[in-house]
């Protein structure tokens, strides 16, 4: 039994003495592993960042591939030396940002398809989720009389005058970078930003070259003081996410210049079965609640197999009101490491 202290309470976790997914000390299972390993690392390529337009869907990583040697017949994770510990993460992000390509280049072909044969232009938004571990874990959700209700609203919006955000193709963009099976833990915001060219389907997150919002800046402030991350010249969070961050939004489309307009509109009873889904068929998930209206969500989390570190909201009412010096990033990875996890690499 593990217990954690945090500025707002404290939260209890049982910790298994196993890992799910380690490899075995059975040496036939570990070489053929290995074999594997060591044939998707033979050919590595240096990635750039990826462009989020969907026109454009050359995979470019900002991580650089690295080979991992092998593990050794009945040799445990743990012997890994450092060197090889990051290689290994490496080869993790640069598998998960192949998936998050595959996904993109899904929803943009299912976008042009429809424009180019279709008398209705506009995609369906069930189609638009197409991460398969999320459609495994949330079977027939958006088929949910709320769901559909939901579904003709979006769409509807989308043949409306005003602008929607983000772009479709990224309005599942927290769940097709963050696969379920890789969750470790879930930053919940509110709704999109809804200015021209700021969304981009997580939570806090904006692309490069878009000024960053004074939220994400706090955010920055507290990671600088609590883990020593230089602060960054851009707000893009995909590198969270590729490392199993959750950056949740409970509402995932918004008009433009229009604050919560697609609030209580169902976005909301589809996010919270997110949140239930990931407290029932996960354990050891932390969870990171700032301000009251992401607090809330604790309902819906059982607390006896997950962490909840909560404070006040990093924006800049509430920042200096319990968010700066809450210490959750150093916290994350503290969980993390006793778990038997990699930590999160928090530098952008």
């Amino acid at each position: 039994m593990v217990t954690l202290g945090t500025r707002d309470r404290k939260c209890m976790i049982n910790v298994p003495n196993y890992l799910p997914g380690l490899p075995t000390s059975n040496p036939e299972a570990m070489a053929s592993s290995s074999k594997a390993l060591g044939e998707l690392l033979r050919s590595p390529k240096r990635l750039r960042p990826i462009s989020l337009s969907p026109e454009s869907m050359t995979l470019k990583s900002p991580l650089s591939t690295l080979h991992a040697p092998p593990l050794a017949a009945g040799e445990h994770p743990s012997a890994l030396t450092s060197e090889q510990a990051k290689r290994a993460k490496r080869v993790d992000a640069d598998r998960s940002l192949s998936r998050w390509k595959r996904n993109l280049s899904i929803c943009s072909e299912r976008i042009a398809t429809r424009k180019g044969t279709h008398s209705d232009p506009y995609v369906k938004l069930g189609e638009l989720l197409v991460e398969e571990t999320w459609l495994e874990a949330l079977p027939g959700e958006l088929q949910k009389p709320y769901a559909q209700n939901l579904c003709r609203f979006v769409e509807m919006e989308m043949r409306g005058s005003v602008p929607i955000y983000p772009p479709p193709h990224l309005i599942f963009n927290a769940l097709h970078l963050t696969s379920f099976d890789e969750v470790k833990a879930v930053i919940i915001g509110q709704d999109p930003y809804h200015g021209p060219g700021q969304a981009m389907g997580l939570a806090f997150s904006v692309p490069e070259g878009i000024k960053i919002p004074s939220s994400l800046r706090n955010m920055f402030k507290e990671l600088q003081q609590d883990v020593g991350c230089s602060l960054p010249s851009h707000g893009n969070l995909e590198r969270w996410a590729l490392q199993g961050i959750l950056l949740l939004n409970t509402a995932l489309t918004v008009r433009e210049h229009q604050a919560n307009s697609h609030a209580k509109k169902g976005w909301e009873m589809f996010t919270d079965a997110i949140i239930q889904t990931i407290s029932q068929r996960k354990t050891g998930v932390i969870f990171l609640l700032w301000g009251n209206y992401a607090q809330v969500k604790s309902r819906l989390i059982d607390e006896s197999k997950h962490h909840i570190l909560m404070a006040a909201h990093p924006s800049g009412l509430s920042a200096n009101r319990g968010f700066f010096g809450c210490r959750h990033f150093s916290q994350t990875n503290k969980i993390l490491k006793r778990l038997g996890l990699s930590p999160i690499d928090w530098q952008l």
